[in-house]
């Protein structure tokens, strides 16, 4: 309104101008008439100087609105932020934000009200708040069953808020907000914190400059805010399966369906048929087009082929039995899938928000590596193996690949040569010598690939000799290996075990993750590289020499944990928490405000190296 005012002001006076310089050539009268005009176009002028108040005197002007507060009231604003704790709040410790507040807060006025009243901006934000569901976090975090109760008290007439309503009110919307902000941009937690190796803390925000000069002016608040958001595809199509299975949890379960004796195939009755047909009608796999009789009795057809794409999406074996644990994951509430949502758009907040590369992924629940996608190169995607569940956690971290090594040698990791290696020898002192084995001192010399004596058993036992298995077809490694470098000893690699990939659930391996396709991966690692064709990687895997080969550029790779992901085409997945580790985030973010930030070692008891 204001620009359109004075654009109305200042054209009035360009036709006056007009008008008086038309009038100088006309008689005495007329010149009268011009004296007068003239006069009014000195008042216009006036007035539109005055309507085109300079932005910082505007600024000032709102601030001066908000400096009012007394001695008292600026001395209980800096009294709460010293302490780091406001009652009115649902989690009140706010001494991770205290530093960012009291910056925020300087000088000592409000931000959030004017004139007894909340600004348009506070109350887009506690919108925020209340649809915080939708972005994977929890509304009660940012207070809000508690802003309308708090609003209201601002509104009354007959008593009017305080000082002090007004201190607390304002500052419980700054650390509401400085919470909120945070927790979307880069996450709720410190990843290190749960062992996650990622540096989350490369991507904060300067919360009171950006609430100050961003968020506080904004025309449009809902936009300033999501511009916080990943920009990861992956991650909006998180959200909007998050959107999808929150309505469908709102509409209930249904009855739980019987669980059969033992396995239903094709063909055979079953009980549950009809609460069956509704289940996988509601979830997506079964389509109306091919739904059965509302009384068949027989599970085939249609119903088996939605069973097995069920199967696909929740990791199982895609066999079409209506085995227990596929009833399992049929009557899983559909409130566990939005927190399994919820978590991964967690995750996603970790991440690096672009790379300089293509990246290489690894989820670890999904059993599979991909390209992301969106990146100047074809996509890749395979099956693979991962650390046991039990002791032998492949860790969450990312890296960069730097190079890979075809025909390499294993140099089995001191735990395993002792845990493992030792037993097999005790049993039978020509192991090493049946699985192409060698044994070699500190400085890499060869010692025996024969049988182990006395002598040597016992050097291997104090580690002052260590045993490697030599390249080829046989070794654990498979026949070529990338390395990222990093303090876990972890790397990709292929493996002679390729029946394992066969399995749905695929944790097999010391910590290390082993690729269903090394040459395609190699192909795709060397694109840049034309000599080393499909042709030349195989001849190179198949030859009689090792070669390591050094990446022109290193190339990013994560390792991540997300038992929820969702495919370009919006089919959602969802896989078992293998390691707990959704468990473990779930319980440190129901703690609720101030969340851990520490960092653990992102390490510990997670890996014992090796293939």
């Amino acid at each position: 309104p204001l620009e359109f005012s004075t654009s109305k002001s200042t054209m009035r006076l360009h036709r006056l101008r007009r008008a008086l310089l038309k009038m100088r050539m006309r008689p005495l009268l007329c010149r009268v008439r011009g004296v007068i005009l003239a006069a009014l176009i000195v008042l216009l002028w006036l007035g539109c100087a005055a309507s085109q108040t300079p932005a910082s005197a505007k600024s000032a002007n709102l601030q001066a609105s908000t400096a009012n507060l007394s001695a008292q009231a600026k001395a209980q604003l800096r009294s709460l932020i010293d302490a780091g704790m406001l009652p009115d709040l649902r989690w009140p410790n706010f001494t991770d934000y205290r530093d960012d507040v009291r910056k925020f807060y300087q000088p000592d006025s409000l931000a959030w009200i004017r004139g007894n009243r909340v600004t348009p901006q506070a109350v887009a934000m506690i919108q925020i708040f209340k649809q915080a569901l939708l972005k994977g976090l929890n509304p009660e975090d940012y207070d809000a069953s508690r802003w309308d109760a708090r609003l209201a008290k601002m509104q009354q007439v007959a008593s009017p808020p305080s000082e002090a309503d007004l201190v607390s009110l304002d500052l419980a919307l700054t650390v509401c907000a400085m919470r909120y902000i945070s927790g979307l941009h880069n996450g709720r937690i410190n990843p290190q914190h749960i062992k996650f190796g990622f540096d989350a803390g490369s991507t904060k925000y300067d919360l009171p400059d950006f609430i100050r000069s961003e968020v506080l002016p904004a025309s449009d608040v809902n936009a300033v805010i999501a511009e916080l958001e990943p920009q990861y595809l992956g991650y909006q199509r998180s959200e909007a399966a998050l959107a999808a299975y929150t309505k469908l949890a709102a509409e209930g379960d249904g009855q739980p369906l019987p669980i059969p004796d033992k396995g239903v195939r094709s063909g055979k009755p079953y009980l549950g048929m009809a609460q069956l047909v509704r289940r996988l009608r509601k979830l997506g796999d079964l389509s109306t087009d091919n739904a059965p009789p509302a009384n068949a009795a027989i599970y085939d057809g249609a119903v088996v082929d939605a069973v097995k794409r069920f199967q696909v999406r929740h990791g199982l074996e895609p066999d079409g039995v209506l085995g227990k644990g596929t009833i399992a994951q049929l009557d899983t509430p559909l409130s566990f899938r939005v927190q399994q949502l919820q978590l991964t758009l967690e995750r996603y907040r970790w991440l690096p928000p672009g790379f300089p590369q293509p990246p290489i992924e690894v989820n670890i629940p999904e059993f599979r590596l991909r390209t992301l996608r969106r990146q100047p190169a074809w996509n890749l995607s395979m099956k693979v193996v991962v650390g046991k569940a039990f002791r032998h956690h492949t860790p969450v971290f990312a890296n960069y690949m730097r190079y890979l090594i075809f025909r390499p040698y294993w140099e089995v990791p001191l735990s395993i040569q002792r845990a493992e290696m030792i037993p097999k020898i005790l049993r039978d002192r020509n192991y090493l010598a049946s699985d192409g084995f060698e044994v070699v001192n500190s400085d890499g010399d060869f010692v025996t690939d024969g049988a182990v004596s006395d002598d040597v058993l016992s050097g291997l036992r104090s580690g002052a000799l260590n045993i490697r298995q030599k390249p080829g077809p046989k070794n654990a490694l498979g026949l070529v290996k990338f390395i990222f470098p990093n303090s876990y000893n972890v790397y990709l690699h292929s493996t002679p075990a390729v029946e394992l990939f066969s399995k749905a659930r695929r944790d097999f391996s010391h910590g290390c993750i082993r690729v269903e396709d090394p040459v395609a991966l190699a192909a795709w690692v060397l694109r840049d590289r034309p000599e080393w064709d499909v042709d030349r990687i195989r001849a190179v895997m198949n030859g009689d020499q090792t070669m390591q080969v050094n990446l022109k550029q290193p190339i990013p790779v994560l390792i991540i944990y997300s038992t929820a992901v969702v495919e370009p085409d919006g089919e959602v997945r969802f896989f078992q928490d293998i390691y707990d580790d959704d468990a473990a985030l779930k319980k440190v973010l129901a703690a609720g405000y101030p969340f851990p930030v520490e960092s653990l070692n992102p390490g510990a008891s997670r890996v014992e190296d090796g293939d």
